[in-house]
């Protein structure tokens, strides 16, 4: 009876049980085998690359077993709520493909699903309930150490080279009585609540990770904190247990740096004696740093931060290819037998990733990123140009979309081939590869014609406009007729001839073409000089040849 008191004095208004609210949320009718996995961010921070690959092995799961994905917004420690932080998060998932099926966003006040509140915050009611049950069961208590006795507690055990907790002879008021208790909660006295542990660290128990296989660990014997004093919300072991029980996650995937929670976790659901969903404690995501290697830093690193891919305008898909290489070593393989397949297609196995630390390499991205954007139509390339232009660039937008046929057509020389040309790494580059074909960019060009004359650039560039150029010729007629021109000014045409004796020409074909090249576009390596003139169109060529 004292218990039941000590219960309701703490949580006055908690009048529902753990069955009341196991009815609420019933099992999900399912297929077998089906995937319930979750995507938890806390809103502390930004997205980063240590949040996107969990999440996306969480949507490959559900999406290949045709289960569940849901996001869950774990805001429980509001002191540390980054604004805006929410929001990003569903950007991100959006700007990648990865919807979840149930979720809740107060920006725009949509809620899908029935097993929400999907924010924590909002979920207080619900933890107190289960936090009650385990007051009025004996296996929670309040405790009332001050902050400057938890302060000499760790003080002490970090001195004396002891487990930081309260444990033994640390949990001062574990065995408080019931009733001293209830008079210190009357007399106003802060607490937290703390789960009674029944555990033994010198007893070993068997967990199996599904990346690392069976594993063993001390039994956790720490009074660990499950309810804070401030607040009432959980701490976020406790809210863990209560929301993947109620919620039926089946799989949690998370970073190796949680692999020490497992204890504590394994308790809690061991009290309660619910099922315990399936753990994928994935590895650190690593880079290379000169000779070594390390763990990839948020602070170091830019490529660390989601934003870094998005500033760069990598194809989205790109960065997914990029992360799942790492997520597992076969997908490589896999995705060169199916190039056109959805990469949730390819059935993702815990037991193949890398315990030891999956390598991140930005290189690799870039040569996917180029293949992928290799593939893509022309209007595909327009479409994420512009997408990414009226984000980071809005002159060179209004361009684009001024010109639209004219930027497909520039999007598309040498991409209708059997091995199109590889040239671009993501959308921010393109406009540097391509601003001389627009006349907005086209001002107060300087040229580099290298030791020749300029008599002599003059004379070839006026001869050919003059006397050879025609719009209307095909590749073979417009080649044959700068040989021709060639061989009229003293050029050779012959490359062999030409490195056996250059001294009887005045240079070769090579220069000619480079002539015709730097005056429409200043420069000396572009995709096909052909293709760039028929874009151009012969208003642009006379043009610039006259103004060069």
């Amino acid at each position: 009876m004292q218990r039941e008191e000590l219960a309701n004095i703490i949580f006055p208004e908690v009048t529902k049980t753990i069955a009341d609210y196991e009815a609420m949320y019933p099992e999900r009718k399912l297929e077998e085998n089906a995937r319930v996995t979750r995507f938890a961010p806390s809103p502390t921070g930004f997205m980063h690359i240590g949040h996107f690959m969990p999440c996306l092995i969480d949507f490959c799961l559900a999406r290949q077993s045709k289960g569940v994905f849901y996001l869950r917004n774990e805001d429980t420690d509001t002191s540390r709520t980054v604004e805006g932080a929410v929001e990003y998060i569903r950007s991100i998932l959006d700007a990648y493909g990865l919807y979840p099926d149930e979720y809740e966003y107060r920006d725009s006040n949509e809620t899908k699903g029935s097993y929400g509140p999907y924010i924590q915050s909002e979920r207080k009611e619900i933890y107190q309930t289960f936090i009650k049950h385990l007051v009025r069961e004996g296996k929670a208590y309040p405790c009332f150490l001050t902050k400057e006795e938890m302060d000499a507690i760790r003080e002490g055990q970090a001195k004396d080279k002891r487990r930081i907790g309260i444990y033994g002879r640390y949990a001062k008021y574990r065995d408080l009585p019931v009733e001293e208790a209830i008079e210190k909660i009357k007399k106003g006295e802060a607490y937290t609540i703390r789960l009674k542990s029944t555990g033994d660290f010198n007893r070993k128990f068997k967990f199996n990770d599904l990346v690392n296989g069976e594993m063993e660990f001390p039994e956790n014997d720490i009074d660990i904190p499950i309810m804070k004093s401030k607040d009432g919300l959980p701490t976020y072991h406790f809210a863990h247990l209560v929301d993947d029980h109620l919620m039926h996650t089946t799989h949690v995937v998370r970073g190796q740096e949680w692999i020490s929670s497992v204890p504590v976790h394994f308790e809690l659901f061991k009290t309660f004696g619910f099922k315990m969903p399936k753990y994928i404690h994935i590895p650190l995501i690593l880079k290379k740093d000169g000779e070594s290697v390390r763990k990839i830093s948020k602070r170091l690193d830019p490529e660390a931060k989601m934003t870094y891919y998005e500033e760069k305008g990598y194809p989205t898909m790109a960065v997914i290819e990029a992360i799942m290489t790492i997520i597992n070593s076969n997908y490589e393989a896999w995705r060169e037998g199916h190039l056109d397949a959805h990469f949730t297609e390819f059935e993702f196995s815990p037991k193949k990733m890398s315990s030891s630390g999956a390598l991140f390499d930005l290189d690799k991205l870039d040569n996917i990123s180029k293949n992928y954007i290799s593939r893509l139509k022309k209007e595909e390339v327009y479409e994420g140009v512009l997408a990414w232009s009226k984000k980071y660039d809005q002159e060179f937008a209004t361009i684009l979309e001024q010109y639209k046929d004219y930027s497909m057509a520039i999007y598309n020389i040498e991409r209708e081939q059997k091995k199109p040309r590889k040239d671009y790494t993501y959308y921010s580059e393109i406009k540097s590869k391509t601003w001389y074909m627009y006349d907005e960019y086209f001002q107060d060009i300087t040229y580099d014609f290298g030791e020749f004359k300029k008599e002599d650039v003059k004379e070839i560039l006026t001869t050919y406009w003059k006397d050879y150029y025609k719009e209307e010729d095909d590749q073979e007629t417009w080649f044959s007729k700068i040989k021709e021109l060639c061989t009229k000014l003293g050029f050779a045409t012959d490359m062999k001839a030409y490195k056996a004796n250059p001294e009887n020409y005045k240079g070769s074909i090579v220069d000619v073409t480079n002539f015709i090249r730097i005056a429409l576009t200043t420069l000396t390596t572009t995709p096909n000089l052909y293709d760039i003139m028929q874009i151009l169109g012969k208003e642009r060529v006379e043009k610039r040849i006259e103004n060069l």
